[in-house]
């Protein structure tokens, strides 16, 4: 395909229908307004990053406690990661770095379903005249569209992006740029505007002035992408804790290759004599990013140890390289686990007569997407006063789970969260109080057992356990006894006759 603009509106009609509303002055009457606008989409990898610097100024004379960001609907629904931070104003948004304000979705008067508004609340007034730096972090999942959406084992993978080429937003925007970085050069197509400019992998749109309060432009890229499009449609991640001096964390996970379809067949000769010609698209193998110090590490699927694996690391980071049992290519599944231990001492804390956990919460695999992420905290037996602190928002439940020598079961805390994406790695808390005396309870019982065991067998190797001899069945026994003997005397004292009768006849 020639670069150029798209020559179907297919996929630009849904975007313009839903913003046909826009021209109403929705929440258009306001104090506040964009003196400079700077947005960067990433497009290198399955994930979307948006990062923005917003420059707010009020015009008002009324004090602002609050900033409203306004999403479309299908960006909302693919919406994982939200935040927003202080910016230093050098023009480069940093957000991730920052601390993040409080970030909530407000339903507004008057505002279309189609547009879902979040308020950012400032810790400080802005007052007339005053200009701050907003640094705006938004990261998307599932936003790329393959296209087309089956391609042969040797085709390369493209993806169609949509976006606005002007700031969505309420306010009235002054100035406002665009750049979009793509993995590489090679793009197939993408919307041109008179200022658009592909300069490398990064295309740039704007500046644009003077920009009334919701508008938008839409453009369409279609470029080259094949970076693993790893997908974990449900993980388990179990982390259990031993007072002793260890943590054990399992991970159970279950992933999909979720980009072009694979079609037609797999030739494995092909794809070993010219991976990057007949296999681009498909990825081998996979990174995960272990904390320091982690060790006891293994990988296997439901077959068993999987060997096509490697392990390094030094006293700052643990790499574990895993390679599945084959080329993952668009719609293949495959499922494994691993697991390794960590120091408690790293990871367990006390606090205000309290034990806390403080562990990261994501997956370490590196720009994993994951749908659907269980994460379980199993605490010793006889914890109690449990509770949780998570940066973001969960669904909460508790369980049990019974091991060797438990007694009543072990308290689990389940965490439950659905579109997770690397940036949602961010540590979390489990506070509860635990009994350093219950830690003997285990040794107790298995001394206890041994001891019981030594003295049944102590008391079985002295004790006479013989019938009596006055007993009738005694007495039976005896009787029973000589029998049996004279039997065995009267046949022998038969044969010996019929041994010397045969004698004197020879």
């Amino acid at each position: 395909m020639k670069r150029g603009i798209m020559s179907s509106n297919l996929f630009l009609f849904p975007i313009l229908f839903s913003f046909a509303f826009l021209s109403s002055p929705v929440l258009s009457a306001s104090d506040l307004i964009l003196a400079k606008v700077d947005r960067r989409i990433d497009l290198t990898s399955q994930i979307v990053r948006i990062t923005t610097s917003l420059k707010v100024q009020n015009t008002g004379s009324d004090v602002v406690s609050e900033i409203l960001l306004s999403f479309p609907e299908n960006q909302t629904s693919n919406l994982a990661y939200l935040k927003a931070a202080l910016g230093e104003g050098k023009g480069k948004a940093k957000p991730s770095s920052g601390v993040g304000l409080p970030v909530e979705v407000v339903h507004l008067k008057d505002v279309p379903p189609a547009l879902t508004i979040y308020s950012v609340s400032l810790p400080k007034g802005l007052g007339k005249g005053d200009i701050l730096t907003l640094d705006v972090l938004a990261v998307f999942t599932h936003s790329l569209q393959p296209f087309p959406e089956k391609i042969n084992q040797a085709d390369i993978q493209l993806l169609l992006f949509q976006e606005s080429a002007r700031y969505l937003s309420p306010y009235a925007v002054k100035v406002q740029s665009l750049t979009v970085k793509l993995p590489d050069a090679r793009i197939e197509s993408y919307t041109k505007l008179g200022n658009a400019k592909l300069q490398g992998s990064e295309l740039k749109y704007g500046p644009y002035e003077n920009l009334p309060p919701f508008s938008y432009l839409p453009i369409v890229v279609h470029f080259e992408n094949n970076q693993p499009f790893a997908v974990a449609k449900e993980l388990v991640r179990e982390i259990e804790i031993s007072h002793w001096g260890n943590i054990q964390i399992t991970e159970h996970y279950s992933i999909i290759h979720a980009g072009a379809q694979s079609k037609g067949e797999f030739s494995r000769l092909d794809y070993q004599t010219r991976q990057f010609l007949r296999g681009a698209s498909a990825f081998r193998r996979l990174v995960a990013k272990l904390p320091p110090r982690a060790h006891s590490v293994y990988y296997r699927d439901e077959i068993g140890n999987i060997s096509t694996s490697s392990l390094w690391g030094d006293s700052k980071k643990t790499e574990l390289e895993i390679e599945p049992r084959y080329p993952m290519f668009g719609g293949w599944k495959t499922a494994f686990t691993i697991g390794y231990g960590l120091p408690l001492r790293d990871f367990l804390f006390g606090s205000d007569g309290k034990r806390f956990l403080n562990i990261s919460f994501g997956a370490p695999i590196s720009e994993l997407v994951i749908d659907t992420l269980f994460v379980k905290v199993v605490l010793p037996e006889g914890s109690k006063d449990i509770s949780v602190s998570v940066p973001f928002p969960v669904k909460q439940s508790q369980e049990t789970k019974l091991s060797h020598l438990d007694i009543v079961g072990r308290p689990v805390v389940v965490l439950e969260k659905n579109n997770v994406v690397p940036e949602h790695n961010e540590h979390f808390q489990v506070y509860y109080k635990f009994n350093s005396l219950s830690m003997l309870r285990e040794p107790l019982m298995l001394i206890s057992g041994f001891l019981f065991l030594f003295v049944a067998c102590i008391v079985y190797t002295h004790a006479d356990i013989s019938i009596s001899k006055s007993s009738a069945s005694y007495l039976a026994k005896l009787q029973w006894d000589e029998v049996i003997n004279l039997l065995y005397h009267v046949q022998s004292s038969v044969f010996a006759d019929e041994c010397s009768t045969y004698t004197v006849h020879l």
